[in-house]
């Protein structure tokens, strides 16, 4: 059996409505910029903006992280100065911003709620 070829203008669509296409995606695709973490430092992840908070994990040498969110906590100094930022990495996990170079010394994403 052969296939014929339909070109676009030889499809008749008098008598046809035209509908145009209007719809926007459902969701718009999201990029979430990933920070790198001081080379040469294995950086505790904690359940809050301080030291006293527990430690939930620790990140690996040359990590990159996303700031979801940033709030201030204890005061702690790291290769990038001293700061009470704590950036918010993920569901309950914070670092703080010494330790994240963003290239700021203020905030850069959105106060946590």
């Amino acid at each position: 059996m052969a296939l014929e070829e339909v070109r676009p203008e030889t499809i008749d669509l008098d008598g046809l409505d035209r509908i145009e296409d209007t719809t926007e995606p459902l969701l718009t695709p999201r990029t979430t910029k990933r920070y790198p973490v001081a080379p040469g430092h294995r950086v505790n992840v904690r359940s809050g903006p301080g030291t006293g908070y527990a430690i939930v994990r620790v990140l690996p040498y040359n990590a990159r992280v996303p700031i979801n969110c940033q709030k201030p906590g204890e005061r702690v100094s790291g290769p990038y100065g001293t700061t009470s930022i704590w950036d918010c990495i993920a569901n309950g996990e914070f670092i703080s911003d010494a330790y994240v170079q963003t290239g700021s010394d203020g905030y850069v994403a959105i106060r946590c709620s």
